[in-house]
């Protein structure tokens, strides 16, 4: 009863939050119970698929002319771009077909349309940015470039790892290409108009001249060959962020770097500027006494072993002097009475033949 409690809450939540959106495919359908709500949005049908494809393209508007482009009969590959998508926004798995058909439980199906619609409220604000957001931005650019994290924005401005994902690396790489192209054609350019100037140097300046260019071509290589991302292959197009989620993981990053500014100036500032401890200079003493300390758990554990010992044979002679283990004339009797019927035996025997 509780799950199906908290399944019509999030109905009523979805279906008001795509009515406040303006979603079209909601107007007109007037619906009033919770159960018809769940019904619309946990149903496989094609009314689904269209709302979910309106919340793509309201957090993606990119996304419209990929979904124009598929006819309605090709429900495969709306499902396959809605998936991958959704594994983009990091909300389900690439291979998550049931979810986005309408076969998943009901609520793992308004989770998921909770979520994107929280995105989808996101991109509508960011789109319309007001005067205190702009100042928000403008303090955290303060804050930044403040000289208690100057450090920091210079890690992070010359990261030891490569940041950048594949498409940003191809973007790179071919923004370098068409750069050198430029950079090569000016330099001709620049080497034919020089011709005349260089024809009147000496030879002491152009030996000059080519061992300056020599260096920094030297130079140049050693700067690429360490911008490594600058020529690695390209992956595949769908390995790719799209601009969407990449504007969404930015989104979050800041409102996580001002959460953690505000936690640190109240909490945190005062402990991190505090003097180092002052260790004691009595180490070696600390040192003997542990030496110590351990020789003495040694020296107990190997008495509760002896102890242990003590106590097994102890035990085992007790049960040998008790149980009646040994067959004689028909009946079980126990060691000591088996060597006294020997003793006597011998006795009997011997004091036979001596007298």
């Amino acid at each position: 009863m509780a799950g199906d409690s908290k399944q019509l809450q999030l109905s009523v939540r979805v279906y008001n939050t795509l009515q406040n959106l303006g979603c079209p495919l909601v107007d007109g359908l007037y619906l009033r119970e919770a159960d018809s709500m769940r019904e619309l949005l946990c149903t496989p049908s094609l009314h689904r698929m269209d709302i979910l494809k309106w919340i793509c393209v309201r957090i993606c508007p990119s996304l419209k002319e990929k979904f124009s482009t598929v006819k309605s009969a090709q429900t495969e590959e709306v499902v396959k771009e809605i998936a991958r998508f959704g594994h983009e926004m990091m909300l389900c798995k690439a291979d998550e077909r049931e979810l986005i058909e309408g076969f998943a439980t009901p609520l793992r199906q308004l989770l998921f349309l909770e979520q994107l619609l929280m995105s989808a409220q996101d991109s509508s604000e960011q789109e319309k940015p007001s005067g205190d957001e702009g100042i928000r931005h403008d303090d955290l650019l303060r804050e930044l470039m403040s000289p208690d994290h100057l450090s920091d924005l210079v890690q992070l401005m010359n990261p030891v790892c490569n940041p950048w994902s594949a498409h940003i690396r191809e973007h790179l790489r071919a923004t370098h290409l068409s750069q050198a192209k430029t950079n090569r054609a000016r330099a001709n350019d620049s080497n034919n108009r020089s011709h005349s100037v260089l024809g009147k140097l000496g030879g002491d300046d152009l030996t000059e001249a080519t061992r300056l260019l020599q260096s920094t071509q030297a130079t140049l290589e050693e700067l690429r060959k360490e911008c490594e991302f600058l020529q690695s292959d390209p992956v595949s197009p769908g390995a790719s962020l799209s601009p969407c989620a990449l504007k969404v993981a930015i989104s979050d990053m800041a409102q996580l770097m001002t959460a953690f500014s505000q936690v640190y100036n109240t909490d945190f500032k005062g402990y991190c500027q505090r003097a180092p401890p002052v260790l004691s200079p009595n180490a070696h003493v600390f040192q003997s006494v542990h030496q110590l300390l351990h020789s003495c758990n040694m020296e107990l554990e190997a008495l509760q072993q002896l102890s242990e010992t003590s106590s097994s044979l102890t035990e085992t002679v007790r049960r040998i002097q008790t149980e009646r283990r040994y067959w004689a004339k028909g009946e079980k009797h126990t060691l000591p009475n088996q060597l006294e019927t020997l003793k006597n035996r011998y006795t009997a025997f011997l004091a036979r033949h001596q007298s």
